[in-house]
């Protein structure tokens, strides 16, 4: 044929042919389908037929005429002369011959799909789209459950003048692209019929922070466009792709989405329509776990081909749909990622230096913070109120309403996700995003200074008024090199995958109890002893385990996804895990804790940290989290997560600790597993000697050895004055302890506050030689500057 072509007969070299996402679905079927990567069949109009319509409707030169003197920052004007384009285009007639190749080439398709009249997907393709630096995604339409010759032909001239929407006239302006140079293909594929199963979209990297380590799905139930468009929250996956390639075959996360409308074709109507999900579709992943890996592993193979065709690493953005008749999964388009990608190694470090009353909270998309004044605005038709520099406010959003997103300081959208229209536009423009903010077209006041804080882990917020913060930025290659490890800490794995960007040697303190706050939310006890809570509690529990017949796999599934995510952001870097130093008022407040916890009248000096875990009455809650910690090093494969012992009073203690991880299938020593000992104690530090017997390490908390050295409490805000972990005695015992461990061949590092708060203090360790610094993430950078001048004078080799 001479105006079409077979997905099969073309590849990555043919995008001035058929255009980018064309291209890509026969580089797809030609390469990688032998690898197992299922992609639909189907056939392309070529660029060529593209202007011989134009040409037989003699239409280049009005064309050419409208975009003249257009001026693509006018929303009025753009929005006028695209519907006069797209008018030309519809109304023109086709060529006899490209009419009677587009014909032919559906009805072969159709046979082969043994079907009259197949449904299709029509999809624009432009010749200048899906490159390294400029997706053009969602720039042009597509149409869904096409069905039939007519229906082809009409669809397919759509497509054609898709190309002139005013979305499309504005991205390519800005791009830097010729409208006259730049033509459109149109692939008609096979459609998949995920109206009665789900689809969802993949980057092959964290799409916030760009962490390259990670393949993240998203699922829905339905057609895609729901997701694309940002109507509904969808499921979320991480698939680690290190120990994916390793043959593990775990999720190291994943997180249930909202998935409120479900799209479909009803043929009642003959139209697409969307219908709420029913509830019990809503509490149900989109994608079963095995699913989710088998879509990852084709992303992995996408990535790896398209990195060796174009010589560069290649991070992909990639469609997928489930077929519900047949249950096979298929890939509908691969594009290359253009956001982070193009960006250059810079970290910034946003910081809200004052916290104000909060509008709205949804996730946060991006890391960063702005100020503005917030426009409510219903319909894109309203861009004429929008002033430059305002913050967004919305519904959801679609492709038409970028002109005014490319002028936004902010966007605060109610629905979507982290894969939705506005979340991938504000990454593209380096903008911070809230999405999935409920209620905020009516909380946020229109006209009303407001501050858009991405900062603050996965939830984003509104805050109001104009409130300071202040940027870092870090060149990695910039910081020095230090002899000292610097290590960071983490609270949630919310934090993991920024913090994982930067420039450290691991992370020296992960605190088990706040994933556990986070993602369990119940007391381990409540899930052992189920069947004996009170009605209520029992109740409690019930909700938020439905999916779990058996209450223990709860804890121990989610407890292991948080502690999996961040240990395989940092991998292979070490991850130190604290087990869970919850003090008994702390538990209690856990769901169903106060049937377990007993009321102490000083609960700092209590039933805390290692005197727990051998007790009868929390030894099978201890377990659990032995389990959580088997299930991330043994079955997702993280090997480089250790795990530390708080609050150990005596080595008595110490044995009791590790015959019960024993017990438990836990083994200090067996596959590479480090078990240290927080240096928190003053016991510990006099006895250091026989502590270091049993454990690989010590990792000094400066809290807890400021308090009981001193003899202070430190919740007790009458002698807050006199805690200062820089006192003569706090640095006499860390001094103690570095020259005692070191004298058993036992590293010692510090995991406390006080590094991050007081540079003289960090170097005060340093000079005593301190095998490593554990640090909050926003005292990084002037401690590593500290601890290499230090050094510096002190001749310390790097």
């Amino acid at each position: 044929m001479k105006w079409v072509r077979s997905f099969h007969e073309v590849g990555l070299e043919d995008v001035p042919l058929v255009g980018g996402k064309n291209a890509s679905l026969g580089e797809m079927i030609r390469e990688l389908s032998p690898l197992g990567v299922k992609v639909p069949g189907g056939f392309a109009t070529t660029s060529e037929a593209y202007w011989h319509f134009l040409e037989h409707n003699r239409l280049e030169e009005a064309i050419a005429g409208e975009l003249k003197t257009l001026d693509p920052d006018d929303p009025a004007a753009l929005q006028r002369a695209s519907r006069r384009l797209r008018n030309l285009i519809l109304k023109g007639e086709y060529p006899e011959d490209l009419e009677a190749e587009i014909r032919l080439a559906y009805r072969r398709l159709s046979e082969e799909a043994g079907e009259e009249a197949l449904p299709v997907a029509v999809r624009s393709s432009a010749t200048a789209e899906d490159l390294p630096t400029a997706s053009f995604a969602g720039q042009q339409e597509s149409y869904l459950h096409v069905q039939g010759e007519e229906d082809l032909l009409l669809h397919v001239k759509r497509a054609m003048a898709s190309l002139f929407t005013a979305r499309a006239i504005s991205y390519r302006a800005h791009m830097g692209f010729d409208h006259l140079k730049v033509a459109l293909s149109v692939g008609v594929q096979r459609m998949v019929r995920a109206d009665t199963a789900s689809s969802g979209v993949i980057f092959t990297l964290d799409p916030d922070t760009g962490h390259p380590g990670f393949v993240y799905l998203t699922a829905i139930w339905g057609l895609g466009e729901n997701i694309v468009q940002g109507r509904v929250a969808p499921d979320g996956y991480y698939v680690h792709k290190e120990t994916l390639r390793a043959g593990y075959r775990a999720l190291v996360y994943k997180r249930l989405g909202a998935k409120e409308l479900t799209l479909a074709f009803d043929p009642k109507e003959g139209r697409l329509k969307n219908r709420p999900t029913p509830p019990y579709l809503r509490g149900q992943f989109a994608l079963s776990d095995e699913e989710a890996l088998l879509l990852a592993d084709w992303s992995i193979k996408i990535e790896e081909h398209y990195s060796r065709k174009r010589g560069t690493p290649t991070p992909m953005d990639i469609e997928w749909a489930k077929d519900g008749p047949t249950g096979e999964l298929f890939v509908l388009q691969a594009r290359p990622e253009t956001v982070h990608s193009q960006k250059a190694p810079v970290l910034r470090i946003y910081r809200l230096l004052a916290r104000g009353e909060v509008l709205a909270e949804g996730l946060a998309v991006g890391e960063a913070i702005a100020t503005g004044r917030a426009r409510v605005l219903k319909d894109p038709r309203e861009m004429e109120h929008f002033q430059e520099g305002e913050v967004l406010v919305t519904e959801t959003t679609n492709p038409d309403w970028e002109p005014i997103m490319k002028r936004a300081a902010a966007i605060v959208t109610e629905r979507g996700g982290r894969t939705s229209h506005a979340a991938i536009v504000a990454r593209e423009l380096g903008v911070p995003a809230v999405v999935g903010a409920l209620g905020a077209t009516r909380l946020i006041p229109d006209g009303a200074a407001v501050t858009v804080s991405c900062a603050e882990g996965e939830v984003g917020r509104v805050y109001r008024g104009a409130l300071p913060f202040e940027v870092e930025e870090i060149r990695p290659e910039a910081l020095p090199k230090t002899r000292t490890r610097i290590l960071v800490n983490v609270g949630t794995p919310d934090e993991a995958l920024r913090a994982s960007l930067l420039p450290t040697d691991g992370v020296g303190l992960l605190r088990m109890e706040f994933v556990f706050a986070s993602h369990v939310r119940v007391h381990p006890l409540a899930l052992t002893r189920f069947e004996t809570l009170p009605q209520e509690v029992k109740r409690q529990v019930a909700e938020l385990t439905e999916a779990y017949p058996d209450k223990r796999a709860y804890f121990v599934d989610r407890l292991a996804q948080g502690i999996g995510l961040i240990a395989a952001a940092f991998y292979p870097r070490p991850v130190l895990l604290r087990f869970s130093d919850f003090k008994t008022n702390e538990y209690a407040r856990l769901i169903g804790g106060h049937l377990f916890e007993p009321k102490e009248e000083n609960p700092m000096l209590g039933w805390r940290g290692a005197s727990r875990y051998y007790h009868p009455d929390y030894k099978e809650g201890f377990l659990l989290e032995v389990q959580a910690v088997r299930k991330v090093r043994e079955a997702m494969g993280l090997k480089n997560l250790q795990v530390m012992v708080p609050f150990c009073r005596t080595p008595e203690e110490g044995r009791r600790v590790l015959e019960v991880m024993a017990e438990g299938g836990l083994r200090r020593g067996e596959d590479g597993l480090q078990v240290y000992v927080m240096a928190e104690i003053p016991s510990n530090v006099l006895e250091a000697e026989a502590f270091a017997e049993l454990f690989d390490g010590f990792s000094i908390g400066s809290n807890d050895l400021t308090q009981l050295a001193l003899g202070l409490d430190r919740d007790s805000e009458r002698v807050a004055e006199l805690f200062d972990e820089r006192s003569p005695t706090v640095k006499a015992l860390c001094a103690l302890l570095i020259e005692k461990a070191h004298a058993r061949g036992k590293k010692v590092g510090i995991c406390g506050q006080a590094p991050s708060d007081y540079p003289e203090f960090a170097a005060f360790l340093v000079e005593r030689g301190i095998d490593s610094l554990s640090l909050n993430p926003d005292a990084l950078l002037r401690t590593v500057r500290k601890v290499a001048e230090i050094e510096a004078d002190l001749g310390a080799p790097t």
